[in-house]
């Protein structure tokens, strides 16, 4: 894991490029057959359901997914993001969706489920916001806890594996007060104990230590803050992978 990161450019000090989606560069150019071992770790499908309010049909359409990219607020966690990313959205006025079967416009309601849970879940954090009044990008440093266990329940009725359980087995961490400035450290969980990667230095860290990174509790805009970027979560079932999980200190969380 941590030679993917260091590969993306996710530890290299001084760096000002901001990585909006982590795992893209993975993308494969050939057709759907030719799986990558990429995919075959971190590839999963969502289902986007819409459900037309006037003849209440429901369509649905999926799409393959690398990472999942969440909206932070303040003190919340990954579960409150998570659940945020899955609520229904009620598509009106200029967004009314177009039913085939009604061969009309009408409002409808639209939710994006998982279908396919995938062996290695990467979460992105949406930390970087543009302000127009500002012209420019602003760092989000805001509280997000992150358990160390997770489960998800916002899986389609069809999907595979709907219990599956996920331990946190390595976190890139986003050091500094803005996108442009700032410094990228990796965690990395290996035989049950926790290194922190920062460069060419690599120490070894409690697992309590972890907290340290969820962000800052007040004031989360523009602060110089050790903030959680991406986590990366191995499903405890998966096997022939470099990262084993384990269970955590810290409570578990589910959607």
């Amino acid at each position: 894991m941590e030679k993917l990161l260091r590969a993306n450019g996710m530890t290299k000090k001084g760096s000002n490029v901001v990585p909006y989606e982590p795992l893209a560069f993975c993308q494969p150019s050939g057709s759907k057959s030719d799986a990558t071992w990429i995919q075959e770790i971190f590839q999963g499908t969502l289902t986007n359901e819409t459900r037309c309010l006037n003849c209440e049909t429901i369509s649905s359409k999926d799409e393959d997914f690398l990472d999942l990219s969440v909206d932070v607020e303040q003190n919340t966690s990954i579960t409150h993001c998570l659940r945020v990313f899955s609520d229904m959205e009620t598509l009106q006025g200029e967004q009314k969706y177009y039913c085939e079967n009604c061969c009309s416009k009408h409002e409808a309601q639209k939710r994006m489920r998982i279908k396919k849970l995938p062996q290695m879940l990467a979460l992105h954090l949406k930390r970087f916001k543009y302000v127009e009044q500002m012209s420019r990008h602003t760092k989000l440093s805001y509280r997000v806890l992150f358990p160390l266990e997770l489960r998800l329940f916002n899986v389609s009725d069809d999907a595979l594996n709907r219990d599956r359980l996920y331990d946190l087995c390595a976190v890139v961490v986003h050091c500094g007060s803005t996108p442009n400035r700032g410094h990228y450290i990796t965690l990395v969980k290996t035989h049950n104990f926790w290194l922190l990667f920062d460069d060419d230095i690599v120490d070894k860290i409690d697992p309590g230590a972890i907290e340290d990174f969820f962000g800052l509790s007040e004031c989360g805009v523009q602060k110089n803050s050790e903030s959680a970027y991406i986590l990366f979560y191995e499903a405890r079932d998966a096997v022939n992978t470099d990262i084993k999980g384990g269970s955590g200190q810290f409570a578990n969380s589910s959607i």
